[in-house]
């Protein structure tokens, strides 16, 4: 599941620009409809720019998955994908077939012609990325000096691409035929048929395999024609446009419903860059009938969700085929097709379409909402990981001193090389490390760091605070060149201007309180327990700070008390506020939950929100933490006085 939420991921680069071409390509068939003139130039042209992106799509998804897949990539991952494209696609054109079988270019099965498809460009995509982490730091001998390590990686791609043509040369077309087969079989079912025909196109979207079936239906293929008889008026009134009805009241209003559905569910930290992807794309879907955007936004991310859609358009298709409503399109099913063809001779009764819309943006709405909650399925706005619109190349404001504290820990940690991999959860950095009697613990603490772990093997982590993302961040900038590490007497002039320590800001050592006692509500239901009893020594001793520890019988965690939220960490697991009174709390769900990458973690809240105490911060599903292997229990820890007592009333 992992894999499918990350490929869903890997679309949305993609996907972002797909609703305005969409909606260009639909003004340019408008304006060509509407004139009856097709070499109108505004028509022409908004029709071949949005043309330009929509009839690249496996291309551009080609390149997107290389980029998203890969592990830190770079342009390399992305040129690979895009040979892999090339390799592929040039070796299977119908030019090339003919040649391969010795046959005119005429008799090529047609499957040769649909190879160009969304299928393609994602299994490129994938060897791609594949290659690029795999490949790109090969050392060739000497004399192949100039082909190594990331020059190699499109090189291997190609030949990776050479075999997987060889078996798409003798595949796609037993697949192809297969399809167009069971299409011609689908015709003796009459209206059940349709509801199939619907479910399955849907279903072979992310394939690219639609259009076997389409053929079927729409076109001449088997004497249906439905599309084109339906625009040349030479159809049966009443019968033409069954197999084109159905997806109007899905494409105008259902799926937007469904977006409706996926931005309210979304995490409220999420929900501004998650509303510019689905406002545009349900807008494509409906003027233009283009649901590629909002469709690809979830189907990897929620491929349960995607069942049901497609479930919901063969019913749609099904309906409308018992139903006396016909309605046809040119280009796709949305508003500018039903416009256009409502005074259509073939079109019988077109007013019940909205309708049948209404009908089915209620229907993807609450459903949509319903299993969205209750499987927390990872749709737009709800993914693992990040913050969608985090961008590493930003700094933050203040970095300067975070790129002070990085370059202090990077010395302390034994230099950059050091360094394995890196991460952070909500108060620490966790790393590997090649050697770990490298590490100078005194160094990290003048650093800034509140302590230094060694759980065992190569891990080490650093204790140090709730902007610790910060740090992790410029330690990463430096690693790979993309900001300079921070002299020592320059670091030493910045640290004085930015107030002292290194740590006063983001660390926890820095104590501002005079007073003792921090009088707190519950943040969570359950049995409160010493602080030293919690079984991971950070906590247990006291790094980070003095406080109590609640064994969880309820997964929503409110705020203890009126403050600002000053961090939400982008796993859900946490959540820290500056109360009234200045006093820093840190509310940690769990331990080592931050592995769990937000699976069941829910935010309620956003960095800056100001909150009331009792409102909700977020909510945790307790089972799930335990299935994965984690404690639950949560420590609730004051972060700015090193002799405060918590008392929960």
């Amino acid at each position: 599941m992992k894999f499918f939420q990350r490929l869903g991921r890997s679309l949305m680069l993609p996907v972002a620009v797909l609703p305005v071409a969409a909606i260009l390509s639909g003004i340019g068939y408008w304006i060509l409809t509407a004139t009856g003139n097709d070499t109108n130039l505004a028509g022409v042209f908004f029709q071949t720019a949005g043309g330009a992106l929509l009839d690249n799509l496996p291309l551009l998804f080609a390149i997107g998955v290389s980029i998203g897949m890969a592990t830190k990539p770079d342009g390399t991952s992305a040129l690979a994908g895009l040979v892999s494209w090339l390799t592929v696609t040039t070796l299977l054109n119908p030019e090339n077939v003919a040649l391969f079988q010795g046959i005119e270019e005429k008799a090529v099965n047609p499957a040769f012609t649909n190879l160009e498809n969304v299928f393609v460009g994602i299994i490129c995509g994938l060897i791609g990325a594949w290659v690029y982490d795999h490949f790109k730091d090969t050392k060739l001998p000497d004399a192949l000096s100039f082909f190594s390590g990331k020059r190699s990686v499109a090189i291997v791609a190609a030949g990776i691409s050479l075999v997987v043509a060889l078996v798409l040369f003798f595949v796609w077309p037993l697949v192809y035929s297969g399809l167009v087969g069971f299409g011609e079989f689908i015709l003796t079912l009459g209206p059940v048929g349709v509801g199939i025909y619907g479910f399955l196109n849907r279903l072979l979207i992310p394939l690219g395999l639609h259009h076997a079936l389409n053929s079927v239906f729409w076109y001449d293929v088997a004497g249906i024609n439905d599309l084109g008889n339906f625009l040349n008026n030479t159809g049966t009134y009443g019968v033409t446009g069954q197999y084109m009805t159905g997806f109007f009241p899905i494409m105008m209003l259902g799926l937007p419903g469904a977006a409706l559905a996926m931005y309210v569910t979304a995490k409220s930290t999420r929900r501004k860059v998650a509303a510019g992807v689905l406002l545009s794309s349900a807008i494509a879907s409906f003027f233009v009938g283009v649901t590629e955007p909002l469709e690809f936004s979830f189907m990897f991310l929620a491929p349960g969700l995607y069942v049901v859609h497609a479930l919901f358009t063969g019913i749609s298709m099904g309906i409308s085929a018992l139903l006396p409503v016909r309605m046809g399109f040119g280009f796709s099913g949305g508003f500018i097709d039903l416009v256009l063809g409502w005074v259509n001779p073939m079109a019988q009764n077109p007013w019940a379409i909205p309708l049948m819309g209404v009908f089915w943006f209620v229907v993807y709405f609450v459903v949509f909402r319903f299993i969205i909650r209750r499987f927390d399925l990872k749709t737009p706005g709800r993914e693992d990981g990040e913050d969608l619109e985090e961008d590493d190349d930003v700094l933050a404001p203040g970095a300067d001193k975070y790129l002070v504290t990085a370059t202090a820990f990077l010395i302390a940690l034994g230099g950059r090389e050091n360094i394995v991999d890196l991460e952070n959860c909500a108060t620490r950095l966790r790393m590997e490390v090649a050697d770990t009697t490298a590490i100078d613990e005194a160094a990290l603490k003048r650093a800034g760091a509140a302590g230094t772990m060694k759980p065992g093997g190569q891990s080490v982590q650093v204790i140090y605070g709730t902007s610790v993302q910060f740090v992790k961040d410029a330690m990463e900038r430096i690693i790979t060149g993309k900001a300079e590490a921070v002299a020592p007497a320059e670091a030493a002039e910045i640290a004085a201007a930015t107030g002292g320590d290194a740590g006063a800001d983001g660390g926890v050592a820095t104590a501002v309180r005079t007073s003792s006692l921090v009088r707190l509500r519950q943040p969570v239901a359950g049995a409160v327990v010493p602080l030293s009893e919690v079984p991971d020594p950070t906590f247990a001793q006291g790094v980070m700070g003095p406080g109590v520890a609640i064994e969880p019988i309820s997964g929503e965690v409110v705020a203890p008390a009126a403050g600002t939220v000053t961090h939400v960490f982008p796993t859900g697991h946490a959540a820290a506020l500056t109360l009234d009174d200045g006093t820093e709390v840190l509310v940690h769900v769990g331990l080592d939950t931050v592995k769990m990458q937000g699976e069941g973690f829910t935010t309620l809240v956003q960095t800056g929100e100001h909150v009331s105490a009792g409102t909700p911060l977020l909510r945790a599903d307790l089972s799930a933490i335990r299935v994965a292997g984690y404690s639950t229990v949560t420590p609730v820890i004051v972060l700015n006085d090193k002799e405060a007592r918590i008392e929960l009333i």
